[in-house]
């Protein structure tokens, strides 16, 4: 899990977001840290019910707070603001860029919790802030293989060094799919199931091939060839080749793996001499797109199958053909 603290919001990080905040005081908590990406608004906290006011959330003031509190006399608004800047929050939002009362300017001083304000309207302000504390407070992993855009799906190359993972992502290169990370994948988990996959901005664009070494791809086939993250939706796992061991034949019951709480399908891929893993690789993404879509071949022959036998036991269900079968 990432740590973000109140002062990314008025650096660099926040200026992407395009939250374009001032700190109007407060400075000396900028490294409270915020843990939650949801922020929370003050409710019934003005009037007094303030202790489901949570730890670790950023609270906004929107028109609304600020007119509660302008209509406030000043000693029942100074012990309100009191008990609210008591209760650890990271820090406060105004938004539509409102005059912010004195006491709370005061308040905020006292009590090391910083105040920002921007002037963006409140819906927005809202939804820029929960997207970028989405993104940087979600669940995080670093995973070892290739990641590919292939037909529009994420395909992550799992396998152990040496199996051909980069060789079978430059094949699928020359084919025409997109190369997302090779040999190191970030992995974030957003709204607890989606699954993104970042390549680090060192090795962004590049495979490691043995006896070629490097290799820039957006130099050799064009910036179409790359892109910077996708998401992950297939796992394809390079296993070696072992004489005697029962692989899958049929296809009918989906395996899975766990990343970071998210089930992924999972396709174990026999690598032996002769086999286009490549063609293979991308025969299991366009099988896996045809499966979300509802067309499974192997259960739609299953059916037909047992469908034929339904109506051979029905036209002669004494010669024993159907149990038989």
């Amino acid at each position: 899990m990432s740590r973000v603290t109140v002062g990314s919001l008025l650096g660099a990080r926040g200026a992407a977001s395009g939250l374009e905040a001032d700190l109007l005081a407060g400075s000396a908590g900028l490294d409270r840290p915020i843990t939650l990406p949801y922020i929370q608004k003050t409710g019934l906290a003005l009037a007094g019910f303030d202790e489901y006011l949570r730890p670790g959330r950023a609270l906004v003031f929107g028109e609304s707070e600020i007119r509660f509190l302008e209509r406030m006399n000043a000693e029942t608004r100074l012990g309100s603001l009191r008990r609210l800047f008591a209760r650890d929050l990271p820090c406060v939002l105004v938004t539509s860029g409102l005059d912010v009362p004195v006491e709370m300017v005061v308040e905020a001083e006292r009590a090391g919790v910083p105040l920002l304000r921007t002037s963006l309207p409140t819906p927005i302000a809202i939804a820029r802030l929960n997207g970028h504390l989405e993104d940087q407070l979600a669940p995080r992993e670093t995973r070892h293989g290739v990641l590919m855009d292939i037909l529009g799906l994420g395909v992550f190359i799992a396998g152990e060094s040496g199996i051909g993972k980069s060789e079978c992502a430059l094949d699928l290169v020359v084919r025409g799919h997109r190369l997302v990370a090779d040999d190191t994948v970030e992995v974030r988990c957003r709204a607890q199931s989606i699954l993104i996959g970042v390549c680090p901005e060192l090795t962004r664009g590049h495979i490691e091939i043995r006896g070629l070494g490097l290799i820039n791809v957006a130099d050799l086939f064009g910036i179409s060839a790359t892109r910077t993250s996708k998401r992950l939706e297939l796992i394809v796992q390079l296993e070696r080749w072992e004489l005697g061991k029962a692989y899958d034949r049929l296809g009918l019951d989906t395996e899975f793996q766990d990343v970071l709480g998210v089930k992924v399908p999972l396709v174990r891929m026999p690598v032996a001499p002769g086999r286009n893993l490549a063609m293979l690789v991308e025969v299991a993404a366009r099988n896996q797109l045809l499966r979300s879509r509802g067309r499974h071949a192997a259960k739609l022959l299953a059916e037909r199958l047992e469908r034929r036998l339904e109506t051979l036991a029905e036209r002669d269900p004494d010669d024993g053909m159907g149990d038989d079968l």
